[in-house]
């Protein structure tokens, strides 16, 4: 399917018509679901056991996700995948450790239902410690470092790339995160700051007194990952 404009509610998280089951309560973008299958099946194939860790998410979803960092109730990480002392930080150090991991509601991927992340779940069945979703989980020694290197050589034949392979000083290196780039860069086409700054301001979201004066600069840095 040919998506010459996207919905700004669809590309916001808060309307999405393009959503198909995927199973184990997943959703995914209707063009991207056949082409996830098979590549989950030629994994299978090879001995990797690829399966979702999160598909779609809504707007409202992303918001609770982040007010949970806001507020305390989840940890927050530096770019290194390790754990921040919470009651030391000034609130933009802590806003800036929040999406170094977890976008703003109104500028997830996640939305558009058509990224994903991934993980091997047999391997980290077997592996037996915490499973954090962090690189190192996904490099030499860690139990995804199998399906990390087949993604690489694989994924591109089904349609998907990794669209935060780099670190550029906006989103962490994240090689669990998969785009169907055919679609998805519709969404992508789609974006503009109005409608976010919009939606951010009729939002729920915490940390509002800090967000919104930096908010131009952090949809450069961390929507669009331009980075510093």
């Amino acid at each position: 399917m040919v998506m010459n404009q996207v919905p700004e509610k669809a590309w916001l998280g808060q309307h999405n018509d393009y959503l198909v089951d995927a199973g184990n309560g997943h959703r995914l973008h209707r063009d991207v679901i056949s082409p996830f299958l098979a590549m989950q099946d030629a994994a299978q194939n090879d001995g990797i056991d690829l399966q979702l860790v999160s598909s779609f998410r809504d707007f409202d979803r992303q918001t609770a996700i982040f007010n949970r960092k806001w507020t305390g109730q989840a940890q927050l990480l530096d770019t290194n995948g390790d754990e921040l002392p919470f009651e030391a930080l000034s609130d933009n150090e802590k806003l800036h450790a929040i999406l170094t991991w977890s976008a703003l509601p109104g500028g997830s991927r996640h939305h558009w239902g058509t990224d994903i992340d991934v993980y091997d779940r047999a391997a980290v069945h077997s592996w037996g410690g915490k499973f954090n979703l962090v690189e190192s989980e996904y490099l030499t020694d860690g139990p995804c470092h199998a399906l990390s290197c087949w993604l690489a050589d694989n994924m591109e034949q089904f349609g998907f790339y990794r669209p935060f392979s780099v670190n550029t000083g906006g989103v962490a290196v994240e090689p669990w995160h998969l785009s169907f780039r055919d679609t998805a860069c519709a969404f992508e086409r789609a974006r503009h700051l109005d409608g976010f700054t919009k939606a951010i301001e009729q939002s729920d979201i915490e940390g509002k007194a800090c967000i919104l004066p930096q908010l131009s600069s952090l949809y450069n840095r961390y929507v669009l990952n331009k980075g510093l």
